[in-house]
């Protein structure tokens, strides 16, 4: 059974909505978590553009990285360069890609403008998530 970890500055947006998907998309016996360099709680409009594609993920929590989930999973994938430069080292054996998406949650503008920003973050995950669990 795959162990998936995905990574972000504040486990608040990238890497909540790559859990979600991967939760979704994955055969149920994957052990699948996120977590962040720090914690800034779970965003709002990313709990809005998920459900737009029917995935609920209002009842995740931003957590920080957990040692020992780091050093057992088989890949961990970094959505942005701050979680890629300061995750803590891994073993060998556990595999690392890295996304470098856009933070949403620094969009600027029009609510419209902002909420279009998630989702355009959310279809690029959707699409790496499908990819990466087709090649697992």
């Amino acid at each position: 059974m795959p162990q998936l970890y995905f990574l972000c500055t504040g486990n608040s947006c990238r890497s909540q909505m790559a859990e979600g998907f991967a939760r979704h998309l994955a055969p149920q016996d994957w052990r699948i978590a996120s977590a962040g360099i720090e914690r800034h709680g779970l965003n709002p409009l990313a709990v809005k553009v998920m459900a737009e594609q029917g995935i609920d993920i209002s009842q995740q929590h931003s957590t920080l990285i957990d040692p020992d989930y780091l050093r057992h999973c088989d890949l961990v994938v970094t959505l942005c360069g701050d979680a890629r430069d300061k995750c803590p080292m891994t073993p060998p054996s556990v595999a690392k890609q890295h996304w470098p998406l856009p933070d949403p949650a620094q969009a600027t503008g029009s609510d419209d403008a902002v909420l279009t920003v998630f989702r355009s973050v959310r279809d690029e995950i959707e699409v790496r998530v499908k990819e990466l669990i087709e090649t697992m």
